[in-house]
Formats: C-alpha cells, structure tokens, sequence
C-alpha cells in the first residue's frame, strides 16, 4: 500500500494580494521582531482612520481588516505549511489599531499605545494565550493579537479614566 503524500502549496510571490495585506505590504519581512515592525506600520494608518472618523472609524476599519487578515493569514500560513509564520503582520496592525481607537490623537498616547499592545502580545496574557494556543489557521492568527489590542485598549482606558484624561 502506498504512503498517502501531502502536497505542500509553493510560497506566494510577494505581489501576490495575499502576501501584500499578510505582511502589511512587505513590513513582515523585515529583520528583527516583524511584530514590533507590523505595529510601527500601523501608527500612520490608524491615526489618518482615527483624524477622519474618529474611534469609530478606526474600530470600524480595525473590524474589515480583521475579515480580510483572516483570508490573507490563511492563504499565506498555507503556502508557507507553517502554523504563524512570523512574516504575517496584518494581526498586529489590527491589534494596533483596536488598542489606538482608545487613545486620543496625541503622539503620547500613540507611543503608550504601541508599548501597551506589544506588551500584551509579547506576554499573551489569558485569554491571548489561549487563543494562540487552541484556535488554529487563520482565525487563530488574527484573534489572538485582537485579543491583545483589546485588552491594551482596556489598560488605556482605565489609565485615562484614573488620571482624568
């Protein structure tokens, strides 16, 4: 009897739709934590969402790129046979984006943000961890930093609610 062969899909070229929006058009392969490099991209882009149509807009938009992450991740981890490849960013600008629609358009709160939301994704608090660990594919890729921006969201909120700002 025959061993049952698994194909492996061939890696998408980077123009590919797909890999442009997985590493967040190129930061992914950037050397040195993709994650951190992912997140920086994301500042310029919430904070134009954010001037224009405020929190909303910005959850709104965190909320799209979110269904269209969870396409992209999938079809990049795929052609990569790998679990979360570290060339996938799109998470971690939607995480970013979802911990910046609690921060007002201030380069400080931005900077607190970043740091926030890297925190959370670095450390995987529960249920960030969970996430990581039990949802798998594309959703696995995209929830668990969702999870970390909400969660860094939170954090800013109740520092901005303490500190009266």
């Amino acid at each position: 009897m025959a061993a049952a062969v698994k194909l492996r899909a061939a890696p998408l070229p980077p123009w590919h739709p797909a890999a442009l929006i997985a590493t967040w058009f190129g930061c992914g392969f950037l050397p040195w934590a993709p994650g951190s490099w992912g997140s920086l991209a994301a500042l310029p882009f919430a904070w134009l969402i954010a001037w224009a149509g405020g929190a909303l807009g910005l959850l709104a938009a965190a909320a799209a790129l979110f269904l269209l992450g969870w396409w992209a991740a999938s079809v990049m981890a795929n052609s990569l046979s790998a679990k979360d490849p570290a060339c996938i960013v799109v998470d971690e600008v939607v995480g970013q984006w979802l911990t910046l629609a609690a921060a007002p358009l201030d380069p400080i709160a931005y900077a607190l943000g970043f740091l926030l939301f890297r925190f959370c994704d670095v450390v995987k608090p529960w249920p960030v961890r969970w996430a990581d660990r039990e949802i798998g594919g594309g959703l696995g890729i995209m929830l668990d930093d969702a999870l970390a921006g909400l969660m860094a969201a939170v954090v800013l909120l109740v520092g901005r609610a303490i500190l009266g700002r």
